[in-house]
């Protein structure tokens, strides 16, 4: 595969936020920006850290007290899908083109047999590790 370096391919439009933001108010950027992560930054630019939709499962799961919300609540019901004779390159350009990260693997008789991650893409690219089971 022909060498493609970082600066080629990387998102420069990025969100950030202060280390004081409030988590609502980083949980609203987030919506209205369409972005899976913000970079947490001081008053020069330098990162902090950063904080990722992965982050706010944890922020849920330790809010006290416990909201009686279920997922239907939020769940996503007109969901993408592939079947397991779907290509990666076909997988990965849903995945590009609908901006989502996770693709339900569908069988017509056994409904849903797998998932395919963005994670499992780059596991699959990448020569350092192989993809494992999300």
């Amino acid at each position: 595969m022909e060498d493609i370096f970082v600066a080629r391919l990387m998102s420069s439009d990025l969100q950030a936020v202060g280390p004081d933001t409030l988590v609502e108010d980083a949980a609203t950027q987030m919506q209205d920006n369409g972005v899976g992560s913000l970079v947490v930054v001081d008053e020069d630019n330098q990162l902090l850290g950063i904080l990722t939709t992965t982050d706010f499962v944890d922020i849920v799961a330790k809010s006290k007290p416990k909201a009686q919300t279920t997922v239907e609540r939020y769940m996503t019901t007109d969901v993408v899908t592939t079947d397991a004779q779907t290509s990666i390159v076909d997988a990965a350009d849903l995945m590009i083109e609908h901006g989502i990260h996770h693709l339900p693997v569908i069988d017509d008789e056994e409904g849903v047999i797998g998932m395919i991650s963005t994670t499992d893409l780059a596991g699959y690219i990448s020569s350092v590790q192989t993809p494992s089971p999300a």
